[in-house]
């Protein structure tokens, strides 16, 4: 039997909604929730990363600040220009889209964003805070793939889930939020230094793939019935698609029909790291003092 493929667009339709019913209520208290989104270069997924990103801003009505900055930046324009957003009271979050060029310290830029407007939920302070379990901007893919398992008629407590990868943007925060008592999975955490992958993932009850390598998760190493998050977008080179090459995630296909439910790629986690975006934006925009 195929497995039931995870409807992200669905599931993110539901936040965005509850996201513009937020914003409407502050807007009656002059509180218009604004996302200052900082593009350094013309790396062409973040233009597109930020098209997405624009466009459910606008349907929350929200307001988006496009902010363009050339390659040639220098690291400090830069954080000038992060400290100008920090004390903009109108901006209530801010996010500068990654990768940044290649002379830019990322780790320094993350700092310098007020923990207040850090709605990426990638500054230590936020780091820190979801380590520990208190209140804060948890980071959007991780707390996205959350919000989609917790849709499905499956027990998460107890349950096996193996996360392949470990980057700071999704593998780690995700292998954090699992273990937390709400959600009580047990959690192992594969990375390239694993030896035998496959004899780790065939445990899983819930397998989460974010090690960002084209269809690395094959049939053979997946246990029948699990459940299979495909984190992963990957381009490859396709001569018949129109821009020459198409959209892939970290699980072969073909895994559909050894699992229960599994997401695609497109329109799985995607939609739903946006929607969690918006919500920590209107997270932001409800922190502040009136």
């Amino acid at each position: 039997m195929a497995a039931h493929i995870i409807d992200g667009k669905t599931v993110s339709l539901k936040i965005r909604e509850e996201a513009k019913q937020r914003a409407a209520v502050l807007r009656e208290k002059g509180i218009i929730p604004c996302l200052a989104v900082v593009v350094a270069g013309e790396d062409p997924a973040s233009l597109s990363y930020v098209k997405a990103k624009g466009k459910a801003l606008a349907e929350a009505d929200m307001e988006g600040r496009d902010i363009r900055l050339p390659a040639a930046v220098t690291e400090t324009e830069l954080l000038d220009l992060i400290a100008n957003l920090n004390n903009d009271e109108k901006v209530h979050g801010i996010l500068v889209q990654l990768p940044l060029p290649r002379h830019i310290d990322e780790n320094k830029v993350i700092a310098a964003i007020d923990p207040a407007k850090d709605v990426d939920g990638f500054h230590p302070v936020s780091a820190g805070n979801m380590i520990l379990g208190r209140p804060g901007f948890l980071p959007c893919t991780p707390h996205g793939v959350l919000a989609l398992l917790k849709e499905l008629p499956v027990s998460l407590s107890g349950a096996h889930a193996v996360v392949v990868g470990r980057s700071n943007i999704v593998g780690t925060p995700l292998a954090n939020l699992l273990t937390r008592r709400n959600v009580n999975a047990t959690v192992t955490v594969c990375h390239t230094g694993t030896k035998d992958l496959a004899r780790h993932t065939l445990q899983a009850d819930i397998l989460i793939a974010a090690a960002g390598k084209p269809a690395l998760i094959k049939p053979e190493m997946v246990k029948p019935g699990a459940v299979v998050i495909d984190v992963g977008v990957n381009r490859v080179e396709d001569s018949s698609a129109k821009n020459g090459y198409r959209l892939c995630g970290d699980v072969d296909p073909a895994v559909a029909e050894k699992a229960a439910y599994l997401t695609p790629v497109p329109g799985g986690v995607g939609p739903m790291t946006i929607a969690m975006l918006l919500r920590n934006v209107i997270q932001a925009a409800e922190a502040v003092k009136i």
